[in-house]
């Protein structure tokens, strides 16, 4: 699989350990940085580099790693098309796929280590939407809600 993967100073090391076990597993890496520690670097630049790869179809999954993931979830939430959930357990990640049709996860790389964050990711991108009339419905009122907000 395709995957975006992006992080600041403070996911940069959980970062390093994930592409190398991803590429390992045979996924095509897409690091959008960081590429060096830089303390005064901003996570949304990085989440929104995740974002826009998803939706130029650069990649079809994406990863962000912040401190505590949430500020990269709010960010990369704000591109039209991305459904990012910030995930520190398996069920999470996989349900996420299956009834949300998520499509980046967020994770925290100052709340996980790397063996749980290597489980989540798993379950991630293992993990594939699934078409029941109930989820598509949910998903369809999403789009929608995307499309022309809440008025």
């Amino acid at each position: 699989m395709r995957v975006a993967i992006g992080a600041d100073h403070a996911g940069f090391e959980l970062k390093t350990e994930i592409v190398r076990w991803l590429e390992s597993a045979g996924h095509q890496i897409n690091d959008l940085g960081a590429h060096v520690i830089d303390p005064n670097d901003d996570y949304p630049d990085f989440a929104a580099a995740v974002a826009k790869s998803l939706r130029a179809g650069d990649s079809e999954r994406g990863v962000i790693i912040c401190g505590s993931g949430v500020g990269a979830c709010i960010t990369a939430n704000k591109i039209k098309g991305i459904r990012a959930c910030l995930c520190h357990d398996t069920y999470t990640a996989r349900q996420g796929v299956e009834h949300d049709d998520m499509n980046v996860v967020c994770i925290g790389g100052r709340v996980i280590g790397i063996e749980l964050a290597k489980a989540v990711l798993e379950a991630f991108l293992e993990a594939a939407f699934i078409p029941e009339p109930r989820f598509q419905r949910r998903l369809d009122k999403l789009y929608q809600v995307e499309q022309n907000g809440l008025n």
